[in-house]
């Protein structure tokens, strides 16, 4: 182990005026000031003064209740190097959940950057100092476990690349030049699977909670929320907010539940609204879920002074959920409208081959799968057992490796477990918690999830099962897509608005939505078995192909 100095006292002034030592006064440092009482709370600073940072904590009135200091020091600091192992400790904190941390980060432009020796720090000599934390007791489970969790992944801390920090920025930018101004303002993100849609708004929505405690801020006392319908991420971002200080729980709400709550005044204003994977919103009445407007997003504007929308036209799944960039347009067309979009690919840690690839695929072109992938593994297999077997092989290794479908097997939210091709993959659809994402839960391997479970979340490996409603046609050389055969009978739930052929033309469009999503799931790996036959050789046979280029 590296010669980490790891220097504990009281956090009061007597054990301030003692502060000293090799590589602890003036040099760069990394402190934790924390309790361990029935609330744990912890503030994470770095400093190069680190006598006078601390004595400055002592007197804000917020570090009262912290009793303990934790000084970490190491000869080969730097203060680049000690910016980042700070970040990485509030994102591991807040994947760790046992404390509630103080820090807040309006003032913080977390952004990827490199400097001499990055990889040692940020690797290495991190593993080294939270091993010394778990030795301490103060963080309880291993870095491996935290990095597969959902609220590490989507932490408001996550350093951002340069386009996010910019999109960030600019909305931010824009809410406080619009937030006092007549009239309602829009702010449009688009950007496909994988591109870090979701980190740049749990990022910014951190930042702008921040701010409406900051008395020199436009946005000083706003009421702020974040919509998603998605039953899953409300359940990320809410674990996210139980370990920051000015986030709430009640301000994580699916859309509905807004409009409802605003018209019956329990939300008294909304001045910021940000919505995730807004191509999850109603756009027809759904009266069974009480929603009783034309579509989600025209309400949620004219409730909010500034409504930040994220979108995918690629991602929807439901004719009641049916979007496109023209019915966007019209939409906002009339709203002072800011369009940007994301492009760069975070997910998929491959060359960009693969994304193509998968593209091509959903868009019915077959080519042949690439070899040259930068350490991604693309892999089609020839049975169930094969992908069964890989699947669990890869979760026991790296953890977060799943089993997905295509919904083409019966899946009813009744109690009872359905299977997933049972004469081959014979395994149960996915189980649900009211507090842990699905891929979180251990057992969960031994089942298939939806798409339903992972939109929007990593997996390690993902292995995706294609079934029946997508087959292959040797005689055309083409994909045929079968309708019938979809047994997500409310995502077809037919629109009056739209003619027999748009309705059928949609459906073929959200099988093939619905495959793009489950594919771009992985960030090591896809894995891919076709049910059909035909379908299953003409990917093998591209496999062949590929690896003979």
């Amino acid at each position: 182990m590296s010669d980490i100095i790891f220097k504990e006292q009281p956090f009061t002034q007597a054990a301030i005026d003692q502060i000293k030592g090799t590589f602890i006064d003036d040099y760069p440092v990394v402190y934790i000031i924390y309790n361990n009482d029935q609330k744990p709370m912890a503030y994470i600073g770095q400093t190069v003064h680190a006598k006078q940072r601390i004595q400055q904590h002592l007197k804000d009135q917020q570090r009262k209740k912290l009793k303990a200091t934790l000084i970490i020091g190491y000869q080969k600091f730097n203060q680049s190097a000690t910016y980042n192992i700070e970040t990485n400790l509030i994102n591991y904190f807040i994947a760790d959940s046992k404390y509630q941390l103080q820090n807040v980060s309006q003032t913080t432009k977390n952004q990827v950057h490199n400097y001499y020796e990055k990889p040692y720090f940020h690797r290495k000599i991190f593993s080294e100092i939270w091993a010394g934390l778990q030795t301490r007791g103060i963080v309880k489970e291993d870095i491996d476990i935290l990095e597969n969790k959902d609220v590490f992944k989507l932490s408001p801390y996550k350093s951002l690349s340069d386009s996010q920090l910019q999109v960030k920025q600019d909305i931010i930018d824009y809410c406080n030049k619009h937030i006092h101004k007549d009239g309602r303002h829009v702010f449009l993100i688009k950007g496909e699977a994988g591109t870090g849609k979701s980190v740049v708004l749990s990022s910014l929505f951190n930042t702008l909670q921040d701010y409406t405690k900051d008395t020199s801020s436009p946005l000083y006392k706003t009421s702020n929320y974040l919509l998603v319908n998605h039953g899953e991420m409300i359940k990320t971002y809410q674990s996210i907010a139980s370990s920051l200080p000015n986030l709430k729980k009640s301000h994580f709400l699916k859309p509905t539940s807004f409009i409802n709550k605003i018209d019956k005044g329990a939300i008294k204003a909304a001045d910021v609204v940000l919505v995730d994977e807004a191509h999850l919103l109603l756009s027809k009445e759904d009266s069974y879920n009480s929603f009783h407007y034309k579509n989600h997003l025209e309400e949620i504007i004219k409730r909010s002074k500034v409504t930040v929308i994220i979108f995918d036209p690629k991602q929807f799944l439901k004719l009641k959920s049916y979007w496109n960039e023209a019915t966007i347009r019209e939409m906002t067309k009339q709203h002072r409208t800011t369009v940007y979009h994301l492009t760069d690919q975070f997910r998929i840690q491959a060359s960009e081959a693969v994304p193509n690839w998968i593209d091509a695929f959903v868009d019915s072109k077959l080519l042949p799968i690439p070899n040259e992938l930068g350490g991604f593994e693309l892999k089609v297999f020839e049975s169930s057992e094969a992908i069964k077997r890989a699947i669990f092989q890869q979760n026991e290794v790296h953890g977060l490796s799943r089993l997905v479908s295509t919904f083409d097997y019966l899946h009813k939210k009744d109690g009872n477990s359905y299977l997933v091709d049972e004469g081959g993959i014979h395994l149960p659809w996915n189980s649900t918690s009211d507090k842990t994402t699905w891929a979180e839960e251990a057992a969960t391997v031994k089942e298939v999830g939806s798409i339903y479970t992972v939109q929007g979340f990593d997996l390690n490996y993902v292995g995706v099962i294609i079934g029946p409603s997508i087959s292959y046609d040797p005689l055309t050389d083409q994909l045929v897509i079968d309708t019938k055969k979809y047994q997500d009978t409310e995502a077809y739930r037919k629109r009056q608005d739209l003619t027999d052929e748009e309705n059928e033309h949609l459906k073929i469009k959200i099988i093939l939505n619905s495959l793009n999503v489950l594919m771009k799931r992985g960030i090591h790996g896809l894995y891919i078995y076709a049910t059909d036959n035909n379908l299953r050789k003409k990917l093998l046979e591209l496999q062949q192909e590929g690896q003979h280029v």
